[in-house]
């Protein structure tokens, strides 16, 4: 019993030693200016690269269909985008921010494919982990 109280205490002390110098995962979009992080949302939703999702959404994310007026969470729209790994859309991309103001930029995303077009209305907020996708609007005019 007398060698197990030292041992338990070592075995404590290493543990919180090792998870001390433990580096912690790195947000690569972090220092990005919002424009990267639009081009990182339409590569996630648009050709199916979400590697960098977790990174990309705030925690608060909505997502919101305008024709079936359903709305989404962060958890249901990475699901969604997980599943649709890899998937292409077939359509042609443009994208403008149409105000950035501080702590907020409002982008609009064009999807041009063949029968139809599908405009993504996009919110970013910026905190001290950088720009976050907070909300999608999409449409189709």
């Amino acid at each position: 019993m007398k060698n197990i109280v030292p041992t338990i205490i070592t075995a404590l002390f290493v543990i919180i030693t090792l998870s001390s110098f433990a580096s912690p995962k790195n947000n690569p979009l972090k220092n990005l200016p919002s424009l990267n992080i639009i081009n990182t949302y339409l590569e996630s939703t648009t050709a199916g690269n979400n590697t960098l999702d977790k990174y990309l959404f705030a925690e608060d994310f909505e997502y919101r269909n305008g024709m079936h007026k359903k709305g989404y969470t962060k958890t249901e729209y990475m699901r969604f985008l997980k599943k649709n790994k890899g998937l292409k859309y077939d359509c042609t991309t443009t994208y403008e921010i149409l105000n950035e103001s501080g702590e907020v930029c409002m982008a609009k995303a064009t999807m041009k494919f063949t029968n139809f077009t599908r405009i993504d209305y996009i919110t970013l907020t910026h905190n001290s982990d950088g720009w976050k996708v907070s909300k999608v609007i999409t449409t189709y005019p």
